[in-house]
């Protein structure tokens, strides 16, 4: 499992810990501690961890979610659980409790259509508004080689938050369901 930890400060500025040592200064009003654990084909989940970002997940997502089998299945497309092209699975925790969660898995078409597709994000409906969602997609970004598409509903909230990091859309989807 790769861990990072970052700290978030009082003007929602993210700063990341190396070795250990907190980079802030005493002004700051409020530390909190957020550690990063990334999913992939070498790190693993746990059962239990894996059930936790189902539930997280499934529960977060609300009316834009799918059932927690599809959930499930997309993570397990993520860490190569069968024969698949990966990603992983990437949660961000605040003393133990998960506070965002994405899945972005490898779509094995490079250079004609997008390398990766982010296909759930979620922030803990109770925590939303304080820039755990931004740090999430900047980690995802990073983290994520080639482009990547994603697929939003038109009235969600969170298509903002997309193109302010320079997601657009180009094409209109069409699907045909047999």
């Amino acid at each position: 499992m790769l861990e990072i930890e970052f700290i978030e400060c009082y003007d929602r500025k993210y700063i990341q810990f190396y070795k250990h040592f907190p980079i802030c200064f005493v002004y700051f009003s409020r530390l909190v501690m957020i550690k990063t654990k990334i999913f992939n084909e070498q790190s693993k989940p746990t059962e239990r961890e894996k059930s936790e970002v189902v539930d997280f997940l499934f529960d977060n997502l609300q009316q834009y979610g799918d059932p927690k089998n599809q959930i499930e299945r997309a993570i397990d497309y993520s860490t190569k659980e069968f024969t698949s092209f990966g990603g992983f699975t990437m949660v961000l925790k605040e003393e133990e409790e998960i506070r965002a969660a994405v899945v972005v898995n490898r779509t094995g078409m490079d250079g004609y259509i997008p390398e990766n597709i982010l296909v759930y994000i979620a922030t803990d409906k109770n925590h939303r508004g304080k820039g755990i969602g931004k740090m999430l997609i900047e980690l995802t970004i990073e983290k994520t080689d080639g482009d990547i598409a994603l697929h939003v509903d038109a009235d969600n909230p969170a298509k903002k938050l997309y193109e302010k990091f320079g997601f657009t859309n180009p094409y209109l989807e069409m699907r045909l369901k047999k």
